[in-house]
């Protein structure tokens, strides 16, 4: 008989009950100890998810987060994501375009505007020069501006790529294009991708964390690490730079170990028999953090201790114990990573030069202090430690500035979603690499244009997957990071 719309529903409606009163009567046992042991072992991604999906369920001997095999060998064990909220000025910081100079006050050409938008700026706006000098560094020949001097001492190890492209030109709706490849909310994040895909091979602390500095949060907040309709195991963790990573992660006064780990055992095995009764992955999750919690009273201490770092480390970083910063959170991410962490984001706010208050003059010069010199030790120190080999580190923001001015005194730029700068390194990127190029004035890539999907889907690619099979299925389709889009950009791979 022909597989008919109807059949197909009945067909599902009769899998799920079936499903459901195994997960009920069969929970504990023999069944239990063969998904623990399939989940162990690893899967291909498609299985991965399924397997993932039943441990949930299961609830018992089982850690959602249990490291898996991808769809091939992968290059890189975990990522370090540095995200610079707001945008940064590729004009001033890679991308150098004398002819801007050149043509400083003058309006472009119509064929370099036609078809394009923007922001803020408007009709008959004028070409700003760069505010920076710039020179070459390196055997790549990298061209850098003055505000990034220790990025100099890098160039030869980092691969960038002048020619990222997205599709959205505002902060918010950008930040989760770049991040969970949708600008609206409610899908996941890259973060809670590698997780739900890979687990991590930390079980005292979080597979995805969160880590923040600057003068606010960024736009579009926790939607940013949201697992969305993964499991709520995969979401980003945020800690807080100084002190407890967690608020109220300590018992309290009076609180021993044991007596805690009685309190746990006791609200777990309540779970336990309700997920049990109504099968609701979210029950299972909820036992799981419990149990991570439980063990993170005893790693977070000796993880936020940066103290115990050499002077010589917390030097070059830049970083101070006891204080909040974005030198800080570099070190605490190389700390993650050394202890199994799959995905460490890190967000730097406040890129977002229109002139004013917040110019290319003034505030501009202060970010990238800020930033420059950890980011460069992050790299450094992972080489040191034979780290950078396996792990990913990702530098850029959700898009670029304009070639044309802000009519603002002081000076900026608009929002520019057709050609700026992302650099990678470590995890399987060739280094000293500069791809793509960008046209005389900045405005679009004349060669090798790399979108915002192309590059996550080179990210899982280095974490062991096809982009097109590690998915979802959620309202009826299966869903992934990369939507129906994306190519691996094999040129800067080793």
């Amino acid at each position: 008989m022909p597989d008919t719309p109807r059949r197909k529903l009945e067909r599902d409606a009769l899998q799920h009950v079936t499903r459901r009163h195994f997960f009920r009567d069969c929970g504990v046992g023999l069944g239990s100890i063969a998904l623990a042991s399939m989940l162990n072992a690893g899967f291909p991604s498609r299985n991965v998810a399924h397997a993932s999906e039943v441990a949930a369920h299961s609830g018992r001997g089982v850690n959602p987060m249990a490291p898996r095999r991808p769809h091939h060998r992968p290059k890189a064990k975990a990522v370090i994501y540095l995200f610079m909220a707001g945008g940064p000025s590729q004009l001033e910081l890679f991308d150098y375009k004398p002819k801007l100079a050149e043509f400083h006050g003058k309006t472009p050409p119509d064929k370099f505007m036609k078809g394009k938008r923007f922001a803020f700026l408007k009709k008959n706006v004028t070409l700003l020069r760069p505010y920076r000098r710039f020179a070459r560094y390196g055997n790549s020949g990298m061209t850098l501006s003055d505000l990034l001097p220790h990025h100099r001492d890098i160039v030869d190890d980092v691969c960038f790529i002048k020619s990222m492209q997205t599709d959205v030109f505002n902060h918010g709706p950008a930040k989760l294009f770049t991040n969970t490849g949708a600008p609206q909310p409610g899908r996941p994040s890259m973060g809670s991708w590698a997780t739900y895909g890979l687990g991590s091979e930390s079980d005292s602390l979080p597979g995805f964390v969160v880590l923040q500095s600057g003068p606010r949060g960024p736009r579009a907040g926790s939607s940013l690490w949201t697992s969305g309709f993964l499991p709520t195991t995969y979401q980003g963790v945020p800690f807080r730079g100084t002190g407890d990573p967690i608020l109220d992660l300590r018992s309290p006064k009076g609180i021993d170990r044991n007596r805690q780990r009685d309190f746990i055992d006791t609200v777990n095995e309540l779970n336990r028999q309700r997920l049990g009764v109504v099968g609701d992955p979210e029950i299972a999750t909820r036992i799981a953090s419990y149990e991570m919690a439980y063990r993170m009273q005893a790693s977070a201490p000796e993880l936020m201790d940066i103290a115990k770092e050499s002077k010589q480390t917390l030097d070059m970083y830049g970083a101070a114990p006891g204080k909040s910063s974005f030198a800080n959170n570099c070190l605490l991410a190389r700390r993650l990573v050394e202890r199994g962490v799959r995905f460490v984001q890190l967000y730097h706010t406040n890129w977002d030069h229109h002139g004013g208050g917040e110019s290319l003059e003034n505030d501009l010069p202060l970010r990238c202090k800020q930033v420059d010199q950890a980011s460069a030790a992050l790299v450094k120190d992972l080489k040191r430690l034979g780290l950078l080999d396996d792990t990913l580190v990702i530098w850029g923001g959700e898009f670029g500035r304009t070639p044309m001015g802000e009519p603002r005194k002081p000076v900026g730029r608009d929002h520019h979603k057709d050609a700026y700068t992302v650099w990678m390194a470590g995890g399987g990127i060739k280094p000293g690499v500069i791809h793509g190029q960008t046209d005389e004035l900045g405005l679009e890539p004349t060669e090798k244009h790399v979108h915002v999907h192309d590059l996550q889907a080179t990210v899982l690619y280095l974490l062991g997957f096809d982009h097109e099979k590690l998915t979802f299925r959620f309202q009826g389709r299966d869903h992934r990071l990369t939507d129906v889009h994306g190519h691996v950009v094999y040129d800067i791979l080793l």
